[in-house]
C-alpha cells in the first residue's frame, strides 16, 4: 500500500518555528548594532548632563508640590520670628548676605533646622519662582484636632472650674468660634488671635471652602496657633447639630441680626459664635442651625466689617457680658 505524502513546506514553512515568540521587530532605537541606537544613547548623555534636568533630579528627592513654602527675606525671617514650625531652610550658593539673611541663619540654627544650600536653578524649581531672594523655608503642616477632642477637651477645663466658683466659673464655660465662608488665611490668623485672648476654647472650620492654617495665618495669629485647637469638620451644618445635641448654644453673626452681639441671652451658657464671609455672610442652612442671629451696631458709611474685626468684637462682648452676670 502506498504511503501517504505528508505536506511539503514552503520556504515560509521551513522556518516558521524559529519566528514563534519574538514579536514584532524592535525600533531602530533600540536595536544596539543600528546607527539610530548610537545616537539615542548620544542624546541621553546630553540630557542628563543639562544642568536644569540635573536641578530637578536633586529637588525631587527633598521637597514635592504639597511642601508649604515661605520665600523672601523678609517672610522667612517673619515666619522664623513667631516660631511657625519648620521643616527646613534651603539658602541659595554663594548668596549675598545681608542683616536678614544672617539672623534667619542664626534663628535656624538656633532651633536646629536642617539647612540645605542649593543653586540657583534648584532655588527656582523648589520656589516655581525665582522671587525666592534666595531664602527658602519649608514649614510643617499644621496639626488640626477632632471636633469631638474639642469638646471633650472644653467641657473638662469646665469640670475642673466648677469648684472655683465666681467669675472663673462662669468665664470657663465653653466658648467656640467657627468660620463659615472665610477664606482668607490672614483673616484667620487673626480671629485665633482674638479667640486666645478672649479665652475661647477653639475654632472649628469647614473643610471646604475655608482657609486653613497656613504660615500666613500662624504668622498674624502672633503665636497664638500654637496653643488655640483648631477643628476640621467636613460640613459645619452638622457640627452645629452635633453641638446642639450636647448642650450648646450658637449665634450667628450678621447684619440684620434681631439682637445685638453680648445681648442674645446664650452669653453665659455653652456657646458657639458663627461667622460668615464679609461679601457673602452666613450661608443659609448654617444660619438656621443658630440660635439668634446677631448684629454689630456700625456707622452707615460702612457696609460691612472685616471678618477678624468681628470676630473680636464678638468675643469681647461675650467675655463682657459673662463678666457682668457674676455681678448681679
Amino acid at each position: 500500500m502506498a504511503m501517504k505524502k505528508g505536506p511539503t513546506k514552503g520556504s515560509g514553512g521551513k522556518h516558521r518555528n524559529k519566528l514563534q515568540g519574538h514579536g514584532p521587530t524592535p525600533k531602530a532605537e533600540n536595536r544596539v548594532y543600528h546607527k539610530a541606537f548610537k545616537a539615542k544613547v548620544v542624546a541621553d548623555r546630553r540630557k542628563a548632563a543639562d544642568p536644569r534636568l540635573a536641578a530637578r533630579r536633586r529637588v525631587a528627592k527633598f521637597t514635592s508640590d504639597s511642601d508649604e513654602l515661605v520665600y523672601g527675606r523678609n517672610s522667612v525671617l517673619e515666619a522664623l520670628r513667631m516660631n511657625v514650625p519648620s521643616l527646613q531652610l534651603y539658602i541659595a550658593a554663594r548668596i549675598e548676605h545681608d542683616d536678614r539673611t544672617r539672623e534667619i541663619v542664626k534663628i535656624a540654627g538656633a532651633n536646629g533646622l536642617h539647612v540645605l544650600e542649593a543653586d540657583r536653578l534648584e532655588m527656582d524649581r523648589i520656589a516655581h519662582s525665582g522671587n525666592h531672594q534666595g531664602v527658602i523655608l519649608k514649614v510643617r503642616p499644621f496639626e488640626y484636632t477632632s471636633l469631638s477632642q474639642l469638646v471633650d477637651q472644653a467641657d473638662r477645663k469646665t469640670q475642673a472650674m466648677k469648684g472655683v466658683g465666681g467669675l472663673a466659673s462662669v468665664q470657663a464655660r465653653p466658648l467656640f468660634i467657627a468660620l463659615d465662608g472665610v477664606t482668607d488665611p490672614q483673616n484667620l490668623g487673626a480671629v485665633i488671635r482674638s479667640a486666645a485672648a478672649f479665652g475661647a476654647n477653639g475654632v472649628i472650620l469647614p473643610e471646604r471652602r475655608s482657609a486653613s492654617v497656613t504660615a500666613a495665618a500662624w504668622k498674624v495669629s502672633a503665636g497664638a496657633a500654637a496653643h488655640m485647637p483648631v477643628a476640621r469638620v467636613v460640613n459645619l451644618t452638622k457640627a452645629l447639630q452635633s453641638l446642639h445635641e450636647r448642650g450648646y448654644y450658637a449665634v450667628g453673626l450678621d447684619g440684620g441680626g434681631s439682637a445685638l452681639v453680648g445681648e442674645t441671652g446664650f452669653e453665659t451658657d455653652p456657646l458657639v459664635v458663627v461667622l460668615g464671609s464679609e461679601g457673602k455672610g452666613l450661608s443659609r442652612l448654617v444660619r438656621e442651625q443658630c440660635d439668634a442671629i446677631a448684629g454689630i451696631p456700625i456707622s452707615s458709611m460702612v457696609e460691612s466689617l472685616n471678618a477678624s474685626v468681628a470676630a473680636g468684637i464678638s468675643l469681647y462682648a461675650v467675655a463682657n457680658a459673662r463678666r457682668k452676670s457674676v455681678g448681679k
